[in-house]
């Protein structure tokens, strides 16, 4: 079973929240550890939801990933850096903060926006480049301000899909000439989506939908012929009677010329990829903005062994 890890880690240079949440907290570094894969945002609000999480990655990352969100009001921001203060000084360290910036801006219509990024070395290196907290007035979104662009980003790094677990009839050894049936064992055919969501301002849902199945026979086109035309999403199991026409010819799967005796391990290694259409769109202020992404593909392999059948005629 593959599983989606999420954490949130709110500390900032300047900004330090007090309790980190729990770790079922759906706020989510992209990363892809073995069988695990999933989302980690560090310092952000934004919320992840979606049967899309729990899957494999495709290793997708945002081209930006670092930006500003609200951080919190000027009377809260200005109590988190008073304790902080009063933390450091009980500690006996120094503490070079200007706290005259929080409280004079009390009195203004506004919010404070801090950094937010995706946790990777790159999402680290953006965030260096930024102020750690800037003042917004009321109504206005400040330079490197979170995008419904970014947003939607942030839903397409946490999508996964499921990782093709190929079936193959016959099974354990095909032979030459005979064809070669092939599709996906427990394959889901209903699209997966993340919707990444920051409260109170806007939403972002991408969704990945089971397109194709494309086939690699694992050798030449002279040993080999693919059929993956009639594929579909998940391929094509066999059924008895399938082939009565004689042809051997299978509608989603291979047929070896060649007996695979003179190859490496004495087999050939067959490659599927699952291709899936992403789409996604977003929605801030009631309107929906549409975004296309590239197809998602993910592949799997699986020896097959192609034995020949010899024949002796009699007179």
């Amino acid at each position: 079973m593959r599983t989606v890890v999420v954490t949130s880690l709110l500390a900032g240079a300047v900004l330090v929240m007090s309790a980190p949440p729990a770790a079922a907290d759906p706020h989510g570094e992209t990363f892809q550890s073995g069988n695990t894969a999933g989302i980690k945002l560090v310092n952000s609000n934004v919320v992840l939801s979606g049967n899309g999480l729990g899957g494999k990655s495709d290793g997708y990352h945002m081209p930006r990933p670092c930006w500003y969100e609200p951080s919190g009001s000027a009377e809260y921001v200005r109590s988190v850096q008073a304790r902080q203060k009063k933390q450091a000084v009980d500690a006996g360290l120094d503490y070079d903060v200007d706290m005259s910036e929080f409280g004079d801006k009390i009195d203004e219509k506004g919010q404070w926006w801090g950094i937010a990024y995706d946790g990777t070395p790159a999402g680290l290196a953006c965030a260096s480049q930024m102020d750690p907290l800037v003042w917004v007035p009321e109504g206005t979104t400040p330079a490197g301000g979170i995008t419904l662009e970014q947003l939607m980003q942030i839903a397409r790094a946490a999508l996964t899909v499921p990782e093709p677990k190929i079936k193959l009839s016959p099974d354990a050894k095909s032979y030459v000439n005979l064809g070669t049936w092939v599709w996906l064992d427990g394959a889901e055919a209903a699209p997966r989506s993340v919707t990444a969501t920051l409260p109170g301002v806007m939403s972002a849902t991408v969704t990945a939908t089971p397109a194709r199945l494309e086939i690699k026979s694992g050798t030449s086109d002279d040993r080999a012929d693919v059929y993956d035309a009639g594929c579909g999403a998940t391929g094509k199991p066999y059924v008895k009677g399938a082939d009565k026409d004689g042809t051997a010819t299978p509608e989603c799967g291979v047929v070896y010329r060649h007996s695979s005796a003179d190859q490496p391990g004495k087999v050939y290694t067959l490659t599927v990829t699952s291709v899936w259409n992403v789409a996604g769109t977003g929605n801030q202020g009631g309107q929906a903005v549409p975004y296309a992404y590239d197809p998602i593909q993910v592949s799997a392999s699986r020896d097959v062994p192609v034995g020949e059948v010899q024949s002796i005629v009699k007179r």
